[in-house]
């Protein structure tokens, strides 16, 4: 069992939320998601939760790779147990699409051969995974079922610059993992299925949900980076969160919703800065700017504070995303979503 880690203190946080004007990030989200797992094409596989996270498996001749770990083992497990329904291969690897917590903490359930990071992914585990889990925590306790399951920090034993191919066997073809750029965080990567034309773009695209970009690249995401997602030409595209998109109009469709949120943070904030305004005046604009669109979308307005203090550094010349801690989303959100 794994304590949860020393900067999140729960009898604090309390007594903040009932001071706060909003609920702090998505702390009261507490209401159950339902759950659907979703045949996508022969042997491929994704888990969809009402804009919570999703996951994904595709299988192979002898063995499973499972894309995505989520928050804990226990909520690992329960994914595992309906993808069981299905299949009972052995997961013989775990791939992550980057480092957040909720998408890594539960790599122990899947009991895989090996776990498969970019090399930037490894790279921000070791430099900022203990404060980063710390951060989730505090922002989207529900995702976190059974907390004290974690055993630890995720490490990836197989990581890649470029491209990683892995062959399925018997007809199956190949699972391509690439690296597409910087986007999300600064190594996302994506996983496609060639023969089915199905891709896992992580949190590079998000279909009808709200992007998170607190450690973004908004500039090189919202250009090479989205471009070179929307060259597969995927015919399925399963999204971080969201629907899963089906047929060549709906795909392209979410990765256009997704350069559109970009875009729209990027013009607004630009303004702001640009005329010498303050963080907070960027934050208003840029909320009622993408508000009639992006509004209704599942976890925007706990996103917003931290996109807007994110791409506000960009436009100071910060590239290297500062480490987001517990006391520094209160700060940030204090200031700004009041």
């Amino acid at each position: 069992m794994s304590p949860l880690p020393r900067t999140v203190d729960l009898s604090i946080r309390s007594g903040e939320r009932i001071m706060a004007k909003k609920p702090f990030a998505s702390s009261a989200d507490l209401g159950d998601k339902t759950e659907t797992l979703e045949v996508l094409a022969d042997g491929v596989y994704a888990l969809t939760a009402e804009g919570d996270p999703n996951v994904g498996a595709i299988e192979a001749e002898d063995f499973i790779v499972a894309f995505e770990a989520r928050a804990t083992p226990r909520a690992a497990s329960d994914w595992l147990g309906m993808l069981r329904e299905h299949t009972d291969k052995p997961v013989k690897y775990l791939v992550l699409s980057h480092y957040h917590a909720v998408r890594v903490l539960g790599a122990a359930a899947f009991d895989a051969e090996s776990i498969i990071t970019h090399e930037m992914t490894r790279f921000l585990i070791e430099e900022r995974g203990m404060e980063d889990w710390a951060s989730e925590f505090g922002r989207m306790p529900r995702l976190f079922r059974e907390p004290e399951g974690i055993p630890g920090l995720t490490h990836p034993d197989i990581v890649f610059n470029d491209r990683l191919q892995i062959p399925l066997g018997g007809d199956r073809g190949d699972l391509v993992l690439e690296y597409c750029g910087r986007g999300h965080t600064a190594g996302d990567i994506i996983a496609w299925v060639p023969r089915s034309k199905v891709l896992f773009a992580g949190d590079l695209v998000e279909a009808a949900a709200a992007l998170y970009t607190g450690d973004a690249f908004h500039f090189d995401w919202s250009t090479a980076t989205l471009d070179k997602v929307k060259s597969f030409e995927a015919e399925i595209l399963v999204g971080g969160r969201g629907a899963v998109a089906r047929g060549r109009e709906a795909v392209d469709a979410a990765i256009e919703q997704t350069r559109g949120f970009l875009n729209g943070m990027i013009e607004k904030v630009g303004e702001v800065h640009r005329r010498g305004g303050s963080l907070k005046e960027a934050f208003e604009a840029t909320h009622e700017h993408l508000a009639p669109k992006f509004g209704m979308w599942p976890i925007f307005e706990h996103c917003l504070p931290f996109d807007v203090q994110r791409l506000w550094d960009e436009m100071d010349g910060i590239d290297w995303p500062r480490i987001w801690t517990d006391a520094r989303d209160r700060e940030v959100w204090d200031q700004l979503q009041d």
